[in-house]
This record gives structure tokens, sequence and C-alpha cells, in this order.
């Protein structure tokens, strides 16, 4: 890969030349919400660019980008598919490379750079899409598989259907929120832990009232958690309603991809959740990263995901083995005191079903799918110890055990005034591909 003319280029930066992600931006001069891609520590600010270039040079054949990177989302270039996304990335490389074939229009253009290269500081990041749906998957093995020890033992871990199709639910997309928002710890319908066992003394038993019933209240949640999830945005025309994507040809749907937080009040979900699943345990915030990586910049880190030995139908088996991307993942916790504990590192590698494999499920029955909506991995756990699981519920075993953290402090399940943040990368320092923060706090409930 090239090195970039931008100043101040550290190699250890997520944003590289080789990555050229797409993110929604607002800036002191535009407070309008518009597009921007991500260099080093600076926002190329693509609609001051469109306004003051030719851009036909660049992007030969392509037409309709000024309009859409002034738009207040990326949904109308996510529309315009794989193959124009590849191309405005190449010509954007070309334009912030040290060897650019245009120098004169950016790189030596001193009053053009001073408009459009922000320092990331500058700007406000906003939600890079506007979604229409989003669908949370269970495809991190391990996370399924200890979750499954833990509420109905090994030998129940998994459900009968886990490793034929790949679960998932439908989320809410009004509480999606981008990198920095704050998080309010949720209210909802609880279950009372049960009543100590009785004394083991008869005579001192009979004696004593008889103990109240495990009963709800509605409270705020003793058991926040986090989860480390990979989002994916879909771009392209989409499918028509009644008809369905081929496992094979679901790569040309997806525009890019993020880090997610899926938020989740545990003790909310463990009550409400039988039979139709997850509610308002889930549905109070999920956490996106504010900048898209493209699905091109991903490419050179496939990656063989976990071996499923069941015989799959016919429309969930891939051609290709690499169906997943091996991106270093990390979670930090951050005390109100200030004090930063890394508790999982893992691999987005960990995953047994793929995103081409969920899109072709999710459209076996001819749901339509559309440009900015949002799917979820499911929380990415490794098969190794407390350091690779990517949840607290995971890592506490249901609040059974505490977490340490730097400053003398524990966890079981997340505290008012916590940080939570997820990292994730891939690819050698000068060189890397990264997602940048998807950062989140959490603030005391609003009782009711």
């Amino acid at each position: 890969m090239a090195s970039s003319w931008v100043p101040d280029m550290d190699s250890a930066s997520d944003f590289s030349l080789a990555n050229i992600p797409f993110g929604i931006i607002s800036t002191p001069d535009d407070p309008k919400p518009h597009a921007a891609v991500a260099i080093g520590s600076y926002a190329l600010d693509l609609k001051v660019l469109c306004a003051s270039t030719d851009l036909t040079q660049i992007f030969p054949g392509t037409r309709g980008l000024a309009e859409a990177f002034s738009q207040p989302a990326l949904n109308a270039f996510a529309e315009m598919g794989r193959a124009v996304h590849r191309q405005v990335r190449a010509g954007i490389q070309d334009l912030l490379s040290t060897a650019t074939a245009h120098p004169s229009v950016l790189r030596d253009n001193t009053a053009l750079r001073a408009r459009a290269l922000l320092p990331q500081s500058t700007v406000k990041m906003h939600l890079p899409m506007a979604i229409g749906d989003y669908t949370d998957f269970y495809a991190g093995y391990h996370h399924a598989h200890a979750v499954g020890v833990m509420f109905r033992g090994p030998d129940n871990a998994l459900q009968p259907n886990y490793l034929h199709l790949p679960v998932g639910y439908h989320g809410r997309t009004s509480s999606v929120v981008v990198s920095g928002t704050p998080v309010r710890r949720p209210v909802g319908q609880i279950l009372l832990p049960p009543p100590p066992p009785p004394p083991a003394d008869p005579a001192e038993a009979a004696q004593q009232p008889p103990p109240p019933p495990s009963r709800p209240v509605t409270a705020p949640s003793r058991k926040l958690d986090m989860e480390l999830e990979l989002g994916c945005f879909l771009g392209g025309a989409g499918n028509e309603m009644g008809t369905a994507v081929p496992v094979d040809g679901a790569d040309e749907h997806i525009f890019g991809y993020v880090l997610l937080n899926d938020w989740s009040a545990r003790d909310v979900q463990t009550w409400e959740y039988v039979p139709l699943g997850p509610f308002n345990g889930k549905n109070f915030a999920t956490t996106v990263s504010p900048w898209v990586v493209p699905a091109d910049a991903l490419e050179p880190f496939r990656a063989r995901g976990i071996e499923n030995a069941t015989e799959l139908q016919g429309y969930l088996r891939e051609e290709r083995e690499d169906n997943v991307f091996d991106i270093r993942l990390e979670v930090d916790l951050t005390t109100a005191e200030g004090d930063t504990t890394t508790i999982c590192r893992t691999s987005s590698r960990n995953l047994v079903w793929s995103f081409p494999q969920m899109i072709a499920h999710h459209t076996l029955g001819g749901c339509p799918m559309r440009a900015g909506d949002l799917l979820g991995s499911g929380t990415i756990s490794g098969p190794g110890g407390v350091d690779e699981r990517g949840s607290l519920l995971e890592m506490t075993e249901n609040g059974k055990k505490e977490v340490l953290l730097a400053g003398m402090d524990a966890r079981t399940f997340l505290k008012d005034g916590d940080t939570v943040t997820l990292r994730g990368f891939c690819g050698a320092d000068g060189a890397r591909v990264g997602f940048g923060a998807c950062r989140g706090r959490i603030y005391s409930a609003v009782e009711r």
C-alpha cells in the first residue's frame, strides 16, 4: 500500500490509506450532516470536495456523487452498489496517496485542503445510515455454547436448530445510536431472587414465617451488560419482495461493517424472553461505531469461520471457505474514576455463520432487504479463558464471579458511570484497517 501525504499519519492509526471508511459529519462551517471519509486523524469532507472538483476525472462514469455526499446519511451512496463503492474508494485512495495521479486536485491545492481536510477533533460524528430495519443474529458459537451451558447444562447447551440455520430476531432501529451517545440504564420488569433456604434445624424453621414467593417488580436493571458484536450495513438495490438472495451473491448486497454493542439488561431479558424472545431487555440502546469500513477494505483479511459439521440446506452452502474476517477485537471498561481495563480480546473469526449466510436465510421466504438495513453478528467470544468472552454474562457466569479491574475495583455487571469501548482492527501498522471506537457511558435510570 502506498504512503499518504496527509500530515501526522500515525502508523498505528485505524484509518490508513488501506481503509478509507465512510461516515457522516457536521462541521463548524456546515452544521448539516453530510459525508466524509477518515484518513489518519483527519476527516476528508466529501461534500466540500465534490463542490470544488470535477469528479469525472477521478471517478469516471460515476454519477450522482455530489448529491449523495450532501445527504445526512450514506444510504444514497450505499444504494449505488459494490462496483461504485470500489471505484470511489480507489479514487479517494489515489487523491490521498503521495504518488497521486491528480496532485493539483487536493494534495497541492492549499486552499481546498484547508476547507476539506479537517481534524477529526473538530467535527461531530452522526449515525452513518438511516436504518430501516435491524436484525440481530446469534452466530457467535462460543458465546451461544457458554450461555447454553450456564442455563441448560452441557447436554442441552445448543438448541436443536442452532447449527442448521442462523438464529436471529428483529431489533429496534429507533434506539440504534452512534458511538458517544449516553446510554440510560433501563427500567423493566425483573423477577426478585428466590428467598433464602429455611434453617436446617426443623424446630427453628417452624418458628420462621413462610418465605414470600418469587414475584416480579418494576425497577432499574441490576444486570446491565454489553455485547461485543460486528455489524453489517447493507447496500445495493436490495431484493424484491418474494425473492431470495443466493448465498454466493450476497456479498454484493453488503456496503460495509461497523462495531456494534447490543446493550442487554439480563434480568429484564430473563423474565420476559419466553416464549417470543428479547424485548425490553434489548430495545433500549444499541451503539455502533461511526465509520463504515467498506467491504472491499476487509477482503485481504478473510478467514475460515468455525467449522460446522452439520449438513446444511442447499441455500446456505457457500462455495468459499474463507467466509468470515479475522478482525482483532477488544473491549475496554473505564470506571467513573477514570481507570481503564481491557476485559476482552478475541477475533471476529469466531463465527459459525457468515453474513452472506445470514442474508440468504433472512431472505429465504422473500423478505425484502434495503440499503441501510443493519445486521448484527451476535456476541463474539473466543474459545479460551475469561478474557476472550464478549459479555459480562459469560465472564462472571451470570454474576457468580467478579471481573477484576484496575484501581482495585471489580464488576459482575455494569455500574452507572462505567464506559464501555469496543475496538477492532486488522493489518500491520502503517496499513491498518480499523473501526475506531464504539463507545457508550452508562447513566442512571429514570425511575418510573
